[in-house]
């Protein structure tokens, strides 16, 4: 087993912390309002297993019916159960018979493909680090495509997956969508035409619940039940009572949802303008986070020396992308602290 390394979650000190694309900002005031002492008097007994409630929101909001709908405990809980359900393990090890998935991307792909010992490969990103849908498109067992991709920030429009998933109706796509709200296009308005689209998103981000940890599936109602299927082969109560009361009041929280998602893409944009400025090379981003990397300090270098003066931000010790850093974005406070720093860094 190799597993997944998460972002930095320190204890010992107070960091500006831009490390683990966290929203800046807290939840809506619909979902604070949601904790009642009656929720509490319930949490005595066990949540819907079905979630119904929180799936028939979901599916409104986003015009499908609840049986297109899967509610889990966060979207990496959502992909574990996709990669059991719908990838056979031990199969041929033709390339034709992989799951694929790009180079650079989410790195938790290869760990459930590692763990449930299925037959995977990558193909490269491009020089410009954009998705080559085209090599994603050769015959596969399957595709995982985060859209916008993480940690490049880089989002494929809609019709070029949409391309994607005419090349082989028999053939699932996966589409983690945990970065959608932040400017790329959903595939969610593709789901009536293509049922070989599963379009993964979560209330981590754009909605500011990551403690939370609930994330969702949307797709036909045959991938939904073998969902289902995994889901319940272990363990029916992953979404407990708050969090599917949380969930539901969040996607009531119109205005403060426009309002802190143009918050964020306003910072974002402040922040590239910034880091241009300083002759850092910026990928550009549809996420709530910068790709960035200059050409005169290492990635590691610029990173512990940040950490050093208090700024926690991600880097990838891996192979082509070992000088690039992922930067958060946060309040306005906290991109003006990492500016100044990086001032003293960069003299």
């Amino acid at each position: 087993m190799i597993p997944y390394v998460p972002g930095e979650q320190p204890r010992d000190r107070v960091f500006v912390k831009l490390n683990t694309n966290e929203n800046p900002y807290a939840p809506a005031p619909e979902v604070a309002a949601v904790f009642t002492p009656s929720l509490a008097e319930q949490l005595r007994l066990y949540p819907d297993p079905n979630s119904l409630e929180l799936r028939r929101a979901i599916a409104g909001y986003y015009g499908l019916l609840p049986e297109q709908i899967f509610v889990g405990n966060g979207s990496d809980e959502v992909l574990a159960f996709a990669f059991q359900a719908f990838f056979e393990p031990d199969g041929c090890f033709d390339p034709s018979c992989a799951v694929v998935f790009p180079d650079i991307t989410y790195s938790f792909y290869p760990v459930y493909a590692r763990s449930g010992h299925l037959n995977w490969r990558t193909v490269s990103l491009n020089d410009d680090f954009t998705v080559p849908l085209d090599l994603l498109g050769k015959p596969s067992a399957g595709i995982v495509l985060a859209n916008p991709n993480a940690p490049t920030g880089i989002a494929a429009p809609a019709s070029s997956i949409a391309w994607l998933a005419d090349q082989d109706r028999d053939r699932l796509i996966i589409v983690d969508e945990a970065y959608v709200d932040f400017g790329a296009e959903s595939m969610v308005s593709f789901l009536g035409e293509y049922d070989n689209l599963l379009v993964i998103q979560t209330f981590s981000k754009s909605r500011s619940l990551a403690g939370l940890r609930l994330g969702f599936a949307m797709g036909a109602p045959e991938l939904i039940q073998g969902l289902e299927r995994i889901r319940d082969s272990f363990n029916s109560y992953t979404v407990n009572r708050l969090a599917q009361a949380a969930g539901k009041a969040a996607l009531t929280a119109a205005s403060w949802f426009e309002e802190t998602r143009a918050r964020i893409i306003r910072s974002r944009k402040r922040l590239a303008q910034a880091l241009s400025e300083r002759n850092f090379e910026v990928l550009p981003s549809a996420a709530n986070f910068l790709f960035v990397r200059h050409p005169e300090k290492t990635g590691e270098e610029l990173y512990l020396t940040l950490k050093e003066k208090g700024v926690l931000v991600r880097h990838f010790n891996q192979p082509r992308i070992h000088d690039f850093l992922r930067i958060t974005v946060g309040t306005d406070a906290e991109i003006d602290t990492l500016i100044s720093i990086l001032d003293l860094i960069l003299v």
